[in-house]
């Protein structure tokens, strides 16, 4: 029997889980390692026999590197995937870390924190790259960030633009990708980040992904089949 190709995962904090992502993945036949780094679990510095990478989101700052330790040997290992050509994506603050791990410069955003469903809007580049170019102009994808990539590393493309203008989808590299959106979330996940009863943004989120769970589901899928069939070789 053929073995099934994994990935790993980084996962910065446990209210932001591989979710959805790793039951597409699964679903083609790729594998997930997550690796809780806020328990403390050590990072490897390569890959090892993973065939590709996937950082998550989290609370933090990509610069908050010095109340955090290991998003330095998590740098690291993104430089050296996208170095090596190997599949690797981040998501919102895994797209953030990537941005300033190459030589790009993340801020918080001067428009304010972005959370609620936002329509994806590819640039030309975005429209007919490898991983974005299965989500169709106009989707509705999640966000919920305070932080934004201001300046992008050298070489990298900018894919699509959220509706403020900031960077909504980056390739770094062959195959290297960061998405400021969610795409793996489930309505339960973005319950889970309410500040407070009273943080009305996240609830009404929340309220518009369960309504549209299942519509959403179907359209965000895609991109993880296309990552996986990237994983795949």
């Amino acid at each position: 029997m053929t073995q099934r190709p994994r990935v790993l995962v980084v996962q910065p904090e446990d209210v932001c889980p591989i979710g959805m992502f790793g039951t597409w993945l699964d679903r083609a036949g790729v594998d997930c390692d997550v690796l809780a780094v806020q328990e403390g679990r050590a990072l490897p510095s390569t890959l090892g026999d993973h065939a590709g990478l996937i950082v998550m989101g989290g609370r933090m700052g990509a610069n908050d590197a010095a109340d955090h330790r290991w998003m330095v040997p998590t740098k690291g290992l993104i430089v050296g995937t996208v170095a090596a050509g190997t599949p690797f994506l981040g998501i919102c603050l895994g797209h953030q870390l990537a941005t300033v791990a190459l030589g790009g410069e993340v801020v918080v955003n001067p428009a304010g924190p972005t959370i609620g469903l936002r329509p994806w809007r590819p640039t030309s580049y975005g429209t007919s790259d490898l991983l974005t170019g299965v989500l169709p102009s106009g989707t509705p994808v999640l966000h919920h960030n305070n932080d934004i990539a201001a300046r992008l590393p050298d070489g990298a493309t900018t894919l699509g633009h959220a509706p403020d203008g900031s960077v909504q989808a980056a390739r770094f590299g062959p195959r290297a990708w960061g998405v400021q959106f969610h795409p793996e979330v489930d309505a339960a996940t973005v319950a889970g980040w309410a500040r407070d009863p009273e943080d009305a943004t996240s609830h009404e989120a929340t309220r518009q992904l369960r309504e549209r769970e299942a519509e959403l589901h179907q359209a965000w899928e895609p991109l993880a089949t296309r990552f996986a069939a990237l994983v795949g070789g």
